[in-house]
């Protein structure tokens, strides 16, 4: 179905793997020890965000003084902690070994470098990846078009000749304004 397309590239959060509820926990359990609620609605559109920019709209929100990058640490510590019990890959993982050694493929995600490799290698996937791009790897974050990008720079593949899979509207945004084709996991 995607032999067209030259490379694969993959969000990670919600699409090829299932830390959405882990993430969601997380949220609640750091949010509760400062008086904050965690608002699923107004999360969701977040989707895609590195860590620090979910915290600055969450402690916008509730208007109150906290540095976002430390909200943040605290949030990524406590779902670190609880991710390699629960992580599982989606069903989209199948589209992933059907490719692999087909297309170059890449993971671009808003989640950190390091915890995408790490959960990849906890669940035997990292080896079908060329490349993972994290949100520490790029200046400017996904609705911007640096992750996916630099996903194709690194598997040495035209944007244009790229396909991303993506389950936030700001990976959608970002798919296409790197000009490559996308598709929506949530229509799946």
């Amino acid at each position: 179905m995607y032999d067209r397309y030259q490379g694969l590239i993959f969000d990670m959060d919600g699409t090829i793997l299932d830390t959405e509820p882990t993430h969601r926990r997380a949220w609640q359990q750091v949010l509760a020890t400062y008086g904050m609620h965690y608002d699923r609605v107004a999360m969701t559109a977040l989707n895609g965000s590195p860590t620090w920019r979910i915290a600055q709209s969450i402690i916008t929100s509730h208007q109150v003084k906290l540095d976002p990058y430390m909200l943040a640490a605290e949030k990524t510590a406590i779902a670190e902690s609880m991710l390699l019990d629960a992580v599982k890959p989606l069903p989209l993982i199948d589209v992933v070994k059907k490719y692999y050694g087909l297309r170059p493929m890449a993971v671009g995600t808003g989640s950190s470098r390091a915890l995408a490799e790490r959960l990849l290698r906890h669940l035997g996937l990292r080896d079908y990846f060329g490349a993972v791009v994290g949100a520490d790897d790029v200046q400017n974050h996904k609705p911007f078009p640096d992750t996916f990008l630099r996903c194709a720079e690194l598997i040495a593949v035209a944007p244009e000749h790229c396909v991303v899979f993506e389950d936030a509207d700001y990976g959608i945004q970002a798919a296409e304004r790197a000009h490559m084709a996308v598709v929506d996991v949530r229509t799946f």
